[in-house]
């Protein structure tokens, strides 16, 4: 585990710089704080910052596009969980590569879901131009961020405030425009459908940026931009003073303490993926000692179900037991789903939809039980109703993958194809149809049988193909592969889970106090 978050942070430290130290030089020199400067500006003192999609597009593009040059996050300002979508101007001038949009979608529906403000730092030279045939067209194109715009804007009322810091250009003009407020930054901002040599080429006007589309022009003759910032600073102000002008948040509740200290966590899991730990271990140290009651316990003991309090606020944890387990019909293998123990989840998830109980999986499943007697005692039926309640039930769902999450057991445990409204993962997280040695019986099992059958040893050939498959399964199922592909949303140390487990659900809940949040003022 140790290992594992070493190398992962010294790959999240070296996607933090961006484009490197001297584009960062050059955004400082011209009068521009870098995004996450920004970031850090705006965001409460102390505040979690919880970066989404922070490993998107690594590996991709010979490292040139660190975080696919946009910053998406969720924080609190002035209290409020927000929201908060940064281009990083170091990164190709913020312009848009394939993998932006993803981000920036992602972050748009995580604001929508929970109903809580967004906030835009717009400095973006629009898209990578030679890529846009994966940017422009599509359902899930640049169009989807307008399309959510509109909807957070006339249907949702989720709040939109837009702060143009830097240029914005031709159709990523509209995200500004589709927000309640937009603010600008004097000498250094742009904002346009096509800057000043395109005007030039298309009408044969020659006009200079702040002419065609600095904040003077905006505020003062288009009225397009609502405000006009002095510098960077003052910009983050006026944010700031927006989020004054909102409705309070939700009072949050005292918090409790876990009945075991986190430093455990590092310990939980064994050096091997495959052997049995106690699920226990983990839960006793993330949720709160007070009122915690397990639901069922001993009946289909391989899922944990129970009702518990995470840093005050009561949920409803579902989490999967490993190891073989006594029963009274018999002994169990852990991280597999049974009949009985899917409709006791299903059964669970009913209660705590009728409850109003927001639900917390923490999966390590390795999938579905097969064979005579599990179809016999009609498992599928089972599981589609495990599957059912758990995509009907409007309550916030979170997840946290911190072993295995395999099969159909992944998807029956909220796989992120369910929408839940945030997953998490940690380092260990192993997320695939199945491991590398089932996948070697599955494609070359006929082959091996064949030869086994004939008492022939395995040609070099095939065993070359045998072991590119277990290597490719290894690469698949590491955590940086799943998080870099957008699989969830952030891998998270161990010891921070609590922390940021409780400000998602703080997310979550926001708009279950009845918060139909409206600017008070423009």
């Amino acid at each position: 585990m140790k290992r594992q978050l070493e190398e992962l942070q010294q790959l999240e430290d070296r996607i933090r710089m961006g484009g490197g130290q001297a584009r960062i030089d050059k955004q400082h020199r011209d009068g521009k704080l870098t995004a996450r400067e920004r970031i850090s500006r705006l965001i409460d003192p102390g505040s979690i910052l919880l970066e989404i999609g922070l490993l998107i597009a690594w590996e991709q593009y010979d490292g040139q596009a660190p975080g696919a040059g946009v910053i998406t996050a969720a924080a609190r300002i002035e209290g409020r969980p927000a929201v908060i979508i940064a281009n990083d101007a170091t990164v190709k001038a913020g312009a848009w590569w394939p993998e932006t949009i993803t981000k920036i979608l992602r972050a748009q529906e995580i604001a929508m879901r929970n109903r809580v403000p967004i906030v835009y730092l717009v400095d973006s030279a629009g898209v990578n131009l030679p890529l846009q045939d994966g940017i422009f067209p599509g359902q899930y194109g640049a169009a989807r961020i307008f399309y959510y715009n509109s909807l957070m804007r006339r249907r949702l009322r989720v709040p939109q405030i837009a702060a143009v810091m830097g240029p914005c250009i031709a159709g990523g003009a509209y995200l500004p425009a589709l927000s309640d407020v937009i603010i600008m930054v004097e000498k250094t901002s742009f904002m346009g459908l096509g800057g000043p040599n395109l005007v030039k080429s298309a009408v044969g006007q020659v006009v200079d940026a702040e002419s065609l589309g600095g904040a003077s022009m905006h505020t003062r003759i288009s009225g397009v931009a609502h405000y006009a910032a002095r510098d960077d600073a003052h910009c983050l102000e006026i944010i700031r003073e927006r989020f004054r002008a909102l409705p309070e948040p939700p009072a949050r509740p005292r918090p409790g303490a876990p009945a075991k200290p986190a430093e455990g966590l590092y310990e939980v899991l064994p050096e091997d993926h495959r052997s049995a730990y106690d699920m226990e271990e983990i839960v006793y140290r993330i949720f709160d000692q007070e009122d915690y009651r397990e639901f069922q316990p001993e009946h289909a003991p391989e899922m944990l179900c129970a009702q518990a309090r995470l840093s005050g606020h009561m949920t409803g944890v579902i989490a999967n037991r490993r190891g073989f387990l006594k029963t009274a019909t018999g002994p169990r293998v852990g991280g597999i789903v049974y009949t009985e123990s899917a409709r006791k989840v299903a059964y669970f998830v009913e209660t705590a939809e009728r409850h109003r109980l927001p639900l917390i999986y923490l999966q390590d499943v390795s999938g579905f039980m097969v064979g005579v007697e599990a179809e016999s005692s009609a498992i599928i039926r089972a599981g589609a109703e495990m599957v059912e309640t758990m995509a009907c039930a409007t309550v916030p769902k979170i997840i946290l993958t911190v072993n295995h999450a395999s099969g159909a057991g992944y998807y029956a445990m909220a796989g992120q194809g369910f929408d839940p409204n945030f997953t998490f993962a940690w380092p260990t997280a192993r997320i695939g149809v199945m491991e590398g040695d089932s996948a070697v019986q599955a494609v070359h099992g006929p082959e091996l049988e064949k030869l086994r059958r004939e008492g022939k040893p395995v040609p070099d050939e095939l065993q070359r193909r045998i072991e590119q498959t277990r290597a490719d399964y290894e690469r698949w199922l590491d955590a940086k592969y799943a998080a870099a592909r957008g699989h969830v949303d952030a891998l998270i140390d161990p010891l921070a889970t609590r922390r940021i487990l409780t400000f998602a659900l703080e997310v979550a809940l926001y708009h279950c106090h009845g918060e139909h949040l409206v600017l008070e003022t423009i």
